[in-house]
């Protein structure tokens, strides 16, 4: 699979603490993007999750993709990019966390998975996916993935 590049920087400060995310996509009708629910603020994010013991980064977004969303499929070993984001937790406290994204080709989806009651799913067209995102550095790495795949597409 492809690499990607990101502008964002890949130093980790002291206080963030480090998610894996998919970026679930496929490319039936153009290129589409799952994006999934946020369980506290139901705003539209991809699937991610704290790293996993044993897992490699990739591996533990590939996990979060099934447990979120429902889907298998081909995940890259590099991350298409990286940002930031404040999560705050129920207590008050504000955690800075820096999270990897994976793209990751849906080859299939399951009919039930573990948290298909709690989230909302939605294929949107990539362009799409960008703008619904609240968190501006994962819409940049949308776009970036997007136009690169686009550009692949029609230079086939």
């Amino acid at each position: 699979m492809k690499k990607f590049k990101s502008e964002t920087k890949q130093i980790l400060p002291d206080s963030a603490r480090l998610q894996a995310a998919a970026l679930p996509y496929r490319q039936e009708k153009g290129l589409e993007v799952l994006l999934v629910s946020s369980l506290d603020t139901g705003r539209w994010i991809v699937p991610k999750g704290w790293p996993m013991k044993g897992c490699s980064n990739f591996e533990a977004a590939r996990r979060e993709a099934y447990e979120e969303a429902g889907v298998r499929g081909e995940i890259a070993s590099e991350p298409a990019g990286s940002f930031h984001y404040n999560k705050r937790k129920r207590n008050g406290a504000v955690w800075r966390c820096l999270v990897e994204v994976f793209p990751m080709e849906v080859k299939s989806r399951s009919r039930s998975w573990p948290e298909k009651a709690a989230r909302k799913t939605r294929w949107c067209a990539w362009r799409e996916a960008a703008d619904l995102v609240d968190d501006t550095g994962l819409g940049d790495i949308i776009r970036a993935f997007g136009a690169e795949k686009g550009a692949e597409k029609t230079a086939a």
